[in-house]
């Protein structure tokens, strides 16, 4: 099925799964900037709303559809009819529609939330990929709660939603329960054993409560999974999805996994940080790859080996990301190379002695105030110009 066995496809749910976050909620008109945004990003599929859910939903997939040319839109349903209509309408206008539908793996879904049992969630799963199968003829098909789900219960619905007519086969690990070795297990268990495999990718869509949605995403595609699920920063329900930015530059550093994307990764930052000012969402300093403090080196050890060679400290380039540039903040912490770095940056190339001077003096400032800017180093500079005079 796949051209290219080592392309990894690319689906955002931002405009889905990230918008449910409270108080993140997009207008229309957002939306489709947004979109737009994600397939200059070059992303494969948008998931863009759940139609079912409410006519703003229902409104933004049809936008949405309009809006962009080539990548995929998709709309989520659960495993209703009447979700599957409402889905099927709202995407009329798409040029590559998929339908994406599905229901509870897990024992503690099917009897919990269900109340139902294991074969007849099996039943509704085929039934809802065959009748949606009708209308659109990708459709790909969620397992929800798959990383608690019994493995070769697992197998079974896999192999049945893909008999149904399923293009895509999602192993959601909804909850963030897994640990990278055994989600990745999962994905090798079911490439190795169910017999109709090869007529669909496999997705991974991993959350991240205990911190590991990136760690299992990879853990997924290196044992056969080709479809990366996620969303940009990592916004989603309770602790969030997988960073689309982190897994996509995971595979771009480490070459020797095989795998690439269709992604411009210049984009990532200033994506970033319009996604973060329209959700009203801040990112974290310490976030990966798009975070303030990304390339930023404040330890004296850091920046001594960074100036010396960018590559001790830095395995991604910033503008790799579309980040402005690397930066050598300076604290109490900097060494002699780093605050010449900046006085030479700034016109002032001062000898060994000079140095030294200007350097006892800054850490005394630098102890008492938290950022030493530009206008700090000129005033340092011009104390030691009045002590000469």
């Amino acid at each position: 099925m796949l051209h290219d066995p080592n392309r990894v496809y690319v689906f955002d749910t931002t405009l889905r799964d990230g918008e449910q976050v409270p108080g993140c909620q997009l207008t229309t008109p957002e939306k489709i900037e947004i979109a737009r945004e994600l397939e200059a990003l070059g992303v494969d599929i948008i998931e863009a709303g759940f139609p079912a859910s409410s006519p703003g939903d229902f409104q933004s997939v049809v936008e949405i559809a309009k809006a962009v040319n080539n990548p995929t839109v998709c709309a989520l349903t659960r495993a209703h009819k009447g979700d599957i209509d409402a889905a099927v309408e709202a995407l009329k206008f798409a040029k590559r529609p998929r339908i994406h539908t599905g229901i509870g793996s897990s024992d503690m879904h099917i009897k919990t939330k269900f109340n139902s049992t294991r074969e007849e969630i099996l039943e509704r799963a085929v039934e809802a990929v065959k009748y949606a199968k009708k209308s659109v003829e990708d459709i790909e098909f969620y397992a929800e709660d798959a990383g608690r789900a019994d493995i070769e219960y697992l197998a079974k619905m896999v192999e049945a939603v893909i008999g149904a007519g399923a293009t895509v086969v999602n192993i959601p690990d909804t909850n963030g329960y897994c640990l990278p070795d055994q989600y990745g297990s999962k994905i090798r268990f079911l490439k190795e054993n169910v017999k109709n495999i090869d007529k669909a990718i496999i997705s991974v869509h991993c959350h991240n409560d205990l911190g590991l949605a990136t760690a299992n995403s990879v853990a997924g595609l290196q044992n056969g999974a080709r479809q990366i699920e996620g969303t940009i920063n990592g916004i989603g329900e309770r602790a969030g999805n997988t960073s689309i930015e982190e897994v996509v530059m995971i595979l771009k550093t480490h070459q020797s996994l095989g795998l690439h994307t269709n992604i411009n990764t210049q984009s990532f930052y200033e994506l970033s940080r319009m996604i973060s000012s329209q959700m009203r969402m801040p990112v974290q300093p310490n976030k990966a790859i798009v975070g303030a403090n990304a390339f930023a080196h404040s330890s004296g050890i850091h920046q001594d080996g960074f100036l010396k060679n960018r590559e001790n400290y830095e395995i991604i380039r910033p503008e790799d990301v579309g980040f402005p540039s690397a930066t050598i903040v300076l604290t109490a912490r900097s060494g002699r190379h780093a605050l010449k770095f900046h006085l030479d940056r700034l016109g002032h190339n001062l000898d060994k002695e000079e140095l030294a001077v200007v350097y006892q003096n800054f850490l005394k400032l630098a102890d008492s105030k938290l950022d030493i800017n530009d206008a700090d180093l000129l005033s340092l500079v011009a104390h030691r110009l009045v002590k000469q005079q």
